[in-house]
């Protein structure tokens, strides 16, 4: 429950800060007649990010025991790679997003022909993809934690960010988004490394990778997964009490290069362009 809260409230949160900077940017620039223009974008996005998910939920459950093994190994890879990218993308634009949008916003509005399907176009993009993270992530989740509290964490997290994005409109509530998507964005790499251990795990039972199987180490006896505090760490992040050499190897060969990455210094494009 706790991780789809967490990516939802970050996912959500992300969209909800795109949305109130250009709402913002429109009624300060004086074209707030096309905030109909924005909501339709926004709209749009989310019906087809909600279409495609429940689509792939509702299908999948119909494969074979190995196919739906082997689509949750690719999925949890394609989610792997969602939230590795969301994690160094906003890393990257989080100190200069809302002028970034203004240029796309500026953009749109000089378009020659329909400045409102422009504007609709742009909204529809960049919701779209906050969208379609989450719906991958969260089939990779549920396929690793069933039942009915995973669906309700992720609602919960999307229903307070809507909730945190009209105070930050409206300006009643003041965060500091860069230590909230630093700490996150931490949380999320070691989430994704769970999942990428997930992924091969779900490859050998899906008979397409049968090395390194050996039991790297049992833990049964000190942190058994029927253990509330087992259960806790499987479902944040993918523990396993004896995983297999494959897994554990996966598992470190994605996390250190990501958290050595993510500690590096960020490079702005002033500092690229003076290096040149």
């Amino acid at each position: 429950m706790f991780v789809p809260f967490l990516i939802m409230l970050r996912e959500g949160l992300e969209a909800a800060l795109i949305v109130s900077l250009i709402a913002s940017y429109l009624k300060r620039t004086g074209h707030g007649k096309w905030l109909g223009a924005m909501w339709a974008g926004v709209i749009l996005a989310v019906v087809l990010c909600l279409g495609l998910g429940i689509f792939i939920n509702e299908t999948t459950g119909e494969f074979p025991q190995k196919e739906q093994e082997l689509f949750e190994g690719i999925v949890a890879v394609i989610a792997v790679i969602i939230l590795t990218y969301m994690v160094f993308w906003m890393r990257k634009v989080s100190r200069n997003v809302r002028g970034e949008l203004e240029q796309a916003v500026d953009k749109a509005m000089h378009h020659r022909t329909g400045q409102g399907w422009a504007l609709v176009l742009m909204v529809f993009f960049a919701v779209a993809r906050e969208g379609l993270e989450s719906v991958f992530f969260l089939l990779a989740a549920f396929g690793q934690d069933v039942g009915v509290w995973p669906p309700v964490g992720a609602v919960l997290g999307l229903a307070t960010a809507v909730v945190l994005g009209f105070l930050l409109y409206y300006g009643g509530v003041r965060l500091h988004l860069a230590v909230f998507f630093k700490w996150t964005s931490l949380f999320i790499l070691l989430v994704a490394a769970g999942l990428a251990a997930a992924a091969i795990r779900a490859f050998h039972e899906a008979g397409l990778w049968n090395h390194f199987q050996q039991i790297a180490f049992n833990l049964s006896e000190v942190l058994s997964t029927h253990s509330l505090t087992g259960t806790l760490l499987e479902g944040i992040f993918g523990y396993q009490e004896s995983p297999s050499v494959s897994e554990v190897a996966v598992y470190f060969l994605y996390l250190i290069p990501a958290l050595v990455l993510f500690m590096l210094p960020a490079r702005t494009p002033a500092a690229v362009s003076g290096s040149r």
